[in-house]
């Protein structure tokens, strides 16, 4: 079954970005696009029947002139629209788990808005099973031109990161762009040295060569399945979100992981993707892996 790409659409200048971005997406991926929005009356809204009509006359139509805004620009491209009372964060939830991909507004620099206020988008991609790309305001066509590359962040053995990797490559793929590989590192504590590690260390010729050759190693795979991605690796001593955002500050996307694993207080995002999403200036797409 082949899956949609689905952009949320609260109204928000960054949701009308992601919808836009997310119809560029899915014309490259051949794919449907599902525009949804989801609805809540307030409390002390009354809740009477032809108020929850009203309500839901009012959402549909500015949804439906979304989606026929962009099927004008991208008349190949097939756009279905779904309006949904109910919960934001469990529609979004559901939505991510039937999509190729999620696609959402985001406004950085420590405000997330629209669908991503308070606590709803963390949540949604803390339990998304799916990518979820974000999105800001100032997100335009043209920043996908120009030779700019797309940035994926590499962590842990070629296992654990295929799953970010894979889309960074499909992504640099679908718009014929290149892929920069990031492996950041520091050096570990004293007692974290074990005679295994030193020996690998040793053999390796130090820190710096072990992370080349283990960054490498993880790309190997996806630079054989797409010989035609240029890709250039790159390696720096430093905290992970703040190498991926200097060498990202011209990238079209930069994909981060996210650990799918739960934790004793629940799913969590990250402190990477945490942090790239709220000072990245092009989408941030935020990729699960064991």
């Amino acid at each position: 079954m082949t899956r949609p790409i689905t952009a949320g659409v609260d109204g928000t200048p960054e949701s009308h970005a992601a919808l836009d971005w997310a119809a560029r997406e899915s014309v490259r991926r051949n794919l449907t696009l599902r525009v949804l929005h989801a609805w809540q009356l307030v409390p002390d809204q009354a809740f009477g029947a032809a108020s929850r009509e009203t309500h839901d006359a009012w959402v549909r139509e500015g949804v439906d002139e979304a989606a026929r805004t962009v099927a004008e620009r991208h008349p190949e491209l097939d756009v279905t629209v779904d309006v949904i009372e109910g919960s934001t964060t469990h529609t979004l939830a559901e939505a991510a788990a039937e999509s190729e991909l999620l696609v959402l507004g985001s406004r950085g620099h420590g405000v997330l808005v629209g669908f991503l206020l308070g606590s709803v988008g963390q949540h949604v991609i803390a339990e998304s099973t799916r990518p979820v790309v974000l999105v800001r305001a100032e997100d335009r066509a043209s920043d996908e031109a120009g030779g700019r590359e797309v940035v994926v962040g590499q962590h842990g053995d070629p296992e654990e990161s295929a799953p970010v990797l894979r889309f960074a490559f499909e992504a640099a793929a679908a718009r014929g762009a290149s892929v920069r590989a990031v492996r950041a590192w520091s050096l570990p504590p004293l007692f974290a040295y074990s005679p295994g590690s030193l020996k690998l260390l040793d053999e390796a010729g130090g820190m710096e060569p072990y992370e080349k050759n283990a960054l490498a190693a993880a790309l190997e795979p996806w630079i054989e399945r797409f010989p035609d991605v240029p890709v250039t690796q790159h390696v720096e001593m430093g905290s992970a979100g703040e190498v991926l955002l200097s060498v990202a500050s011209r990238a079209q996307l930069l994909v981060v992981g996210r650990r799918a694993r739960r934790s004793a207080v629940g799913a969590r995002i990250g402190s990477v993707a945490h942090g790239v999403l709220h000072h990245a200036r092009c989408p941030v797409a935020v990729v699960p892996h064991e």
